[in-house]
């Protein structure tokens, strides 16, 4: 298309992916933006530029060396890939799954190998195939052991909660399409079969966010007289008051399930955090709502709720 290599259906991704972030930024730019977020048009815009620089490029007419473009599609797909894993780390409040599995030690571990496996057989051989299949037969490796240890991290067969268990099987799809990406990479250039696996990956974390919107607007009826959805919570103390803004993604989590009535020990098992975790975002919740301990919270939203 256009008189570049860039498939039709790399380019309906990356127009989808577009209409995506931009659909964010307008639905925020009227209100506070939250971190999490952020985060989101963060990894939009890297889908994006993963979609525009994976299928433009490489073409004949690029003012550098050639293998400079594969410099930059291998470096943003690798950036791509890496904060795909933070944000999912972000998501389930891990720290690092296994210890060789932290975010600094992936960012080393991918870059030394683009150096080591792909740049340098490259420059050596001048073959494009052998320094792909240098880089990307040993990644692929770690992918899958980092996918296996992933899904051993969040999976809990006994959830009960639909929104939780949704979330996890999104989860793990998106990383298993990070993972088949150094497979796909050296079987060959079929940019209709490797941009639609990766873009699968965002499309996923796209549900995990339209899900939690939708469990929040499930549980409005328990949630708007704390979080200040009523007009009517304007008439009481400001002290007497939940803010939305002011609590967090998770925090918001908790709060509900608090007000479910489970303990701090199936919430922690329900949402794949240590119990001291749980205990630390409810101590942030009763501060934030004036009040002492979780018999005063729930006294509290009750008396409102009746109100």
């Amino acid at each position: 298309m256009f008189g570049t290599p860039i498939h039709w259906t790399t380019f309906f991704y990356l127009l989808i992916d577009t209409l995506i972030v931009s659909f964010t930024f307008y639905h925020h730019s009227f209100k506070k933006i939250r971190s999490n977020h952020f985060r989101f048009l963060k990894l939009g815009l890297l889908f994006i530029a993963y979609n525009g620089t994976g299928g433009f490029l490489p073409f004949e007419n690029f003012p550098g060396p050639f293998i400079l473009q594969y410099i930059i599609t291998y470096g943003v797909a690798i950036t791509l890939c890496i904060y795909l894993i933070y944000y999912l780390y972000k998501e389930y409040d891990i720290l690092v799954v296994r210890i060789h599995f932290s975010i600094k030690n992936l960012i080393i571990l991918a870059i030394s190998s683009f150096i080591l496996l792909f740049l340098i057989p490259y420059f050596l051989t001048s073959s494009l195939y052998w320094a792909r299949v240098l880089f990307t037969v040993p990644i692929s490796i770690v992918a899958f052991v980092f996918l296996w240890f992933f899904y051993k991290r969040i999976s809990n067969l006994e959830n009960p909660n639909c929104f939780f268990l949704r979330r996890n099987k999104f989860s793990i799809l998106s990383v298993s399409c990070i993972a088949l990406l150094p497979i796909l990479t050296v079987i060959g250039d079929y940019q209709w079969l490797t941009f639609t696996v990766m873009n699968l990956a965002f499309y996923a974390i796209t549900a995990i966010e339209i899900e939690r919107y939708l469990y929040l607007l499930e549980n409005k009826s328990k949630m708007h007289k704390i979080f200040d959805w009523n007009k009517k919570q304007n008439e009481y103390p400001a002290k007497d008051r939940i803010v939305y803004e002011n609590l967090t993604k998770r925090e918001i989590e908790v709060a509900l399930s608090i007000l479910s009535n489970q303990s701090y020990k199936e919430i922690s098992k329900d949402l794949y955090i240590a119990e001291s975790t749980v205990s630390k975002h409810a101590s942030n919740i009763y501060k934030k709502t004036g009040v002492k301990n979780r018999r005063q919270f729930l006294l509290g939203f009750r008396k409102k709720f009746k109100k």
